[in-house]
């Protein structure tokens, strides 16, 4: 009896157990690494071995439990492929709270598409992705992939960190490589708080950490490449697209690439040479001269992505561009430059990261492949004019937040060199707001203002001319939304590309501005540029923190009170001189129904330590305050 008892109890959690893995159960993870997470990566393990110039395998096993829906952002079931990059397997398997086998996708699952931007004429990108929609949380989903690539120019970086909010339990990367091929390396961001455990031998490297908590992203702070661990790799003897390439140095790099993938794309047809002379005509000025190559371009040729070929990084043929009139930001570039050659204004070809994310600087000590863009860059008198080459708005010699303030690669035929753009300085990014307004004595309101936006402010600023009528409308109201009741009278544009600057004359009215009560009418005497941004406060921060740009206004508004009223409580003006900026506030009584408010708020960019960040959020919460200092009138 006892015995039959014990069979059928040991059959019972034999059968339970089947298709069950215990490490896959929410319930096994420590507490520490649930806290603050959205997401806890079990495990993740790559392996990567360069057998050749021209051979590269990623073998990589992902195993991640989601926690719950916002979790789902760092769940990343999708491998991209294309003729040089073959997925030899790809597969998932998902697992509930418990670790129960749930279902395994194999390929015939995922479903295969072109990686697409939307804008592409060609692509020949595309990728494997399971769609997949948990049931309930938590849940577990095991990833496995094994890519093979004759493209050996791009290794992913490796960061023990998978995001924020996000635990790591167990996280490792091995390469294995020809020694003749010379992986460099560069690590980032070590130090004791991340103890990164590194193995290397001849012709292989590894690194791993484990139980890595969970951290929140802290308003402000700097790039999360900055912040924490990473090593970036690559080889020295590289194979991309069929062509075969050389990063010892960004010289030398520089000179692969002319080569390799510029120098044979220049050619301009004859007709279009011959339209290019007459339209420089006697001009002898570069920077005149490339002023009208560059409007002859923006009229002629539109943006559009281009996905094929050389990986995206060789750029159409010149000729090609002028015969259909469109290309990306390689063609159109390209393009600009091989015009410029026909008239002896030399340009080169630079590569940038793009964009506002958190790698925007080539690293000037790791020659490789790098960047996301392609702009021009023009050596006139021992200065350098930068021109966006896919924008048919952007003004000669301007380049915005887009490209402002980073290492960028110029590409000449004697070899690359590492520059920096254009960085503007809290001074150039001006915007300066002139006008008035009256109060009535029903606590209407109406006026005008004068803006006049430079630099980035400018690069802000100049596209609202391009809305429509009830686009600018909307933009205006969210814009002064401490205007109850707004209405957009009218307005008027400048827009001069020559000074970069831009102008917006408005004229205004709202219901009710004024609070009124028992005769009395209480309103802010700031009404056209108050700041409202307060940082988030923090018991402990753990980051430093970032003002990326600085900038400045300057206002001078003059408010008419209404007849027959007198001024009972006016504020304080205020000066505070800080690290971060300054700010001045004065309200001036000219007349007894007149009042001059003057304002100058100036923000500095920097980095700073987080022991500052407190003093900085005072500050601004200081301004945002005063700037909403009100005033109250009475009938006399």
């Amino acid at each position: 009896m006892k015995l039959t008892i014990f069979t059928a109890f040991f059959l019972f959690i034999s059968t339970s157990n089947f298709g069950q893995k215990l490490e896959y159960s929410s319930l096994t993870i420590p507490d520490s690494l649930k806290k603050n997470a959205n997401a806890v990566v079990r495990l993740n393990k790559t392996s990567i071995d360069i057998s050749s110039q021209k051979s590269m395998t990623i073998k990589s096993l992902v195993v991640t439990t989601v926690l719950n829906e916002l979790g789902l952002r760092n769940l990343n079931l999708s491998e991209n492929y294309d003729k040089n990059t073959r997925i030899n397997k790809i597969e998932a398997t998902a697992y509930d709270a418990f670790g129960k086998e749930l279902k395994t996708y194999k390929r015939k699952d995922f479903k295969d598409t072109s990686v697409a931007d939307g804008i592409s004429v060609f692509n020949d990108n595309r990728a494997l992705y399971l769609d997949y929609t948990p049931i309930t949380f938590p849940f577990t989903m095991v990833f496995e992939t094994d890519i093979q690539t004759s493209n050996t120019a791009f290794i992913t970086p490796w960061s023990p960190i998978d995001n924020y909010l996000v635990s790591t339990e167990d996280t490792s990367l091995t390469i294995n490589y020809k020694t003749d091929l010379k992986l460099k390396i560069k690590e980032v961001n070590f130090s004791n708080k991340y103890p990164v455990v590194k193995t290397e031998t001849v012709s292989s490297i590894s690194y791993s950490e484990k139980n890595l908590i969970a951290k929140k992203r802290e308003e402000l702070s700097p790039g999360f490449s900055d912040v924490f661990p990473i090593v970036y790799f690559a080889l020295e003897n590289f194979h991309l697209e069929n062509v075969d390439g050389n990063a010892t140095n960004w010289e030398e790099f520089g000179k692969w690439y002319y080569n390799s993938l510029l120098a044979d794309t220049e050619e301009i047809p004859e007709e279009t040479k011959e339209k290019i002379k007459q339209l420089v005509g006697n001009e002898k000025n570069p920077v005149e001269i490339a002023r009208i190559i560059y409007k002859f371009v923006q009229d002629k040729t539109r943006y559009v992505s281009v996905q094929v070929g050389i990986g995206g990084w060789k750029p159409m043929l010149a000729k090609d561009v002028d015969k259909l009139g469109y290309g990306d930001c390689k063609a159109l570039s390209n393009y600009t430059r091989s015009l410029l050659k026909v008239v002896g204004v030399p340009s080169f070809y630079t590569v940038v990261y793009a964009g506002q994310d958190e790698t925007k600087d080539l690293q000037n000590d790791f020659a490789s492949i790098q960047g996301n863009h392609v702009i021009l860059t023009l050596p006139i008198d021992k200065r350098l004019v930068w021109l966006e080459c896919t924008s048919q708005i952007q003004p000669f010699g301007f380049l915005g937040d887009f490209t402002d303030d980073r290492n960028v690669l110029l590409i000449k035929p004697e070899g690359g060199e590492i520059v920096k753009t254009k960085t503007f300085t809290e001074t150039d990014n001006l915007k300066t707001t002139k006008g008035s307004y009256q109060v009535t004595e029903n606590g209407d309101f109406m006026g005008k203002i004068k803006i006049t936006s430079k630099a980035l402010r400018y690069d802000n600023e100049f596209g609202k001319e391009r809305m429509s009528r009830d686009d600018q409308i909307k933009h205006y109201k969210e814009e002064f939304d401490n205007i109850n009741n707004l209405k957009i009278k009218k307005i008027n544009f400048n827009n001069n590309p020559s000074t970069i600057e831009f102008t917006e004359e408005l004229e205004l009215e709202a219901e009710g501005y004024a609070q009124s009560s028992g005769g009395k009418l209480m309103f802010a005497l700031n009404a056209f540029d108050q700041s409202s941004y307060v940082p988030q406060k923090y018991r402990t921060r753990e980051f430093s923190f970032q003002i990326e740009r600085g900038f400045t206004n300057e206002d001078e508004i003059e408010i008419t009170i209404p007849d027959g009223f007198v001024v009972e409580a006016k504020p304080n003006g205020i000066v505070q001189d800080t690290e971060f900026g300054y700010y001045k506030i004065e309200f001036n009584a000219i007349s007894p129904s007149k009042i001059l408010c003057k304002r100058k708020l100036v923000i500095k960019k920097g980095l700073y330590d987080k022991s500052k960040y407190e003093s900085y959020r005072k500050f601004r919460e200081m301004i945002a305050k005063t700037d909403n200092s009100r005033i109250v009138i009475t009938k006399a």
